[in-house]
């Protein structure tokens, strides 16, 4: 899968949500982790961070929103209940990406949702813990921008093996090119 992403979280105070959502991240290969204004000690996500994700995956921790840094070109997709979100088994995920979501008993601020380029919902009927709504956004975006074999008609699993990539030939952009490829006289 080309690309990369990141998740993070906005004004968590649960380090136990925080291990969670790291241990996930470094299950779908999270290239960063993130926390913004957020009240929790690291060493208390050891619990819920089997993984030891603190020590595999960069983790980086923003006082505050305007404080916050993407790497260039990167999309902020916030993950919120709100009902102009566009629903995320509808989204097509950036290439590049960083995905964040509120915090336990509240929304994204408003400074974060203007800050986000995209703002996606999981169709539930009301919000679920933090740490499955990150591992959901995560496992849609690995769903959908992985190359797995077709599901079936049927129940059950796939009946054909996905094909391998197929390389195009080589593309000329103009014919002199081609010619000094072939080894033609000009």
């Amino acid at each position: 899968m080309r690309g990369y992403f990141g998740i993070g979280v906005e004004g968590v105070s649960k380090a136990a949500n925080v291990g969670a959502l790291m241990r996930t991240a470094h299950a779908f290969d999270a290239g960063f982790v993130f926390t913004v204004g957020a009240d929790y000690s690291r060493a208390s996500t050891a619990v819920a961070d089997t993984s030891n994700a603190a020590a595999q995956v960069p983790f980086y921790a923003f006082p505050d929103v305007a404080g916050m840094m993407l790497p260039v070109g990167c999309k902020l997709v916030g993950v919120e209940l709100l009902d102009d979100s566009v629903e995320l088994p509808s989204f097509h995920h950036p290439s590049a990406a960083a995905y964040v979501l509120g915090r336990e008993r509240g929304s994204l601020t408003p400074e974060m949702l203007a800050r986000c380029d995209h703002v996606v919902r999981i169709p539930t009927r009301f919000c679920v813990n933090l740490a499955v709504a990150g591992a959901l956004v995560l496992y849609d975006r690995v769903l959908s921008r992985g190359r797995f074999a077709p599901r079936p008609t049927r129940p059950g699993g796939p009946v054909d093996e996905i094909e391998g990539h197929v390389h195009g030939g080589v593309r000329f952009r103009s014919p002199e090119r081609m010619e000094r490829f072939r080894g033609d006289p000009p």
